[in-house]
């Protein structure tokens, strides 16, 4: 039988197969019901940034000009009562999910620069949280921000963050930085555990009926694995911190392609949320059958064996690969 275990930031999981932040953390039953499925490892629902200068009036200093006020600024944010639970219940319901469950517990910190929210890294490590995952959600929206203060901003939290925990800290990356193995060896050089590959940002849509701007949550699609999996296949072998694929894991040979390119784990969310908790247990059952049929002893043995470090054709990655297809493509 396939050994399904898996080193991720120096945590020892019995599966690489990891739900990230998503609703289905926000209680203690969910929390259990992820563990009793089969869980390797739960990323909690993350606490943002906005909920803390909610409370304490400090204003994200790259969302907003120096002319906003407190008051203007934080008018934009959704009430504190909207939020599932305040900073404070967050702390505790880390606490309290390590006291529930005997996998290890992610943390996340979702925000865009650094400040006195950070201290929440350490508190989340005093109750209990195993690693903590950056959840760095910026878009630059003004041509006064350069591409270098972006990355600048992401290498401050990560700065800020490592100075505060000894806990292993996870970096959620996003796919459009101009050079992404440059930024992903800065932030594996400052001291991130872990890189995960990728953050979506959620698009906003227009309703031509009312003529107004309007939020949609799509969730991951099967395909939007492609993404992920070429960048994992080209850092892999280039960082010394463990990857982490997300985004459009629905199955366990989405995983098993996730360990083959190099992940070290394989986040599942929109399959859980369309399809129930028991999607998971399906996976990851599903994950060590189909190894077993192709003959793969373990996780370990077999990660990274599509990398563009250890595949014998590695224009697969590159731009003769993209070549080919077009030329191709009239031929099918």
């Amino acid at each position: 039988m396939a050994k399904l275990t898996t080193s991720y930031m120096g945590l020892q999981l019995k599966n690489p197969i990891v739900p990230s932040a998503s609703p289905l953390s926000r209680d203690l039953s969910g929390i259990k019901a992820l563990e009793d499925a089969g869980a390797g490892a739960i990323v909690l629902y993350s606490l943002f940034q906005e909920q803390v200068a909610a409370q304490t009036g400090e204003v994200p200093d790259r969302l907003f000009s120096s002319a906003l006020s407190i008051a203007d600024a934080t008018a934009h944010f959704p009430n504190q009562q909207d939020y599932p639970r305040g900073p404070e219940e967050y702390v505790e319901h880390v606490r309290r999910a390590k006291e529930a469950v005997g996998v290890p517990i992610i943390a996340s910190l979702n925000g865009t620069s650094k400040g006195g929210w950070l201290d929440y890294a350490k508190r989340m490590e005093d109750a209990g949280a195993d690693a903590l995952e950056l959840n760095l959600y910026f878009i630059p929206t003004t041509d006064t921000l350069m591409g270098l203060d972006v990355e600048t901003a992401y290498f401050d939290v990560l700065r800020a963050v490592k100075r505060m925990v000894k806990i292993p800290v996870a970096v959620k990356l996003n796919p459009f930085f101009s050079a992404i193995p440059s930024m992903a060896s800065q932030l594996d050089g400052l001291g991130a555990n872990a890189l995960v590959l990728f953050n979506r940002f959620y698009q906003p849509d227009v309703d031509v009926a009312t003529q107004q701007v309007r939020p949609v949550l799509t969730l991951s699609r099967p395909e939007d694995i492609l993404l992920p999996l070429r960048w994992t296949a080209i850092l892999h072998g280039q960082v010394d911190c463990s990857l982490a694929l997300t985004g459009g894991v629905h199955s366990a040979d989405d995983a098993l392609k996730a360990i083959l390119v190099g992940a070290s784990v394989a986040q599942v969310c929109s399959v859980l949320l369309k399809g129930g908790v028991g999607k998971l247990s399906e996976i990851v059952r599903s994950l060590g059958a189909r190894m077993d049929e192709l003959g793969l002893e373990s996780v370990d043995a077999i990660r990274g064996r599509l990398s563009l470090k250890s595949y014998v054709e590695p224009a697969a990655f590159e731009r003769s690969s993209y070549i080919q297809l077009l030329q191709s493509f009239g031929r099918i």
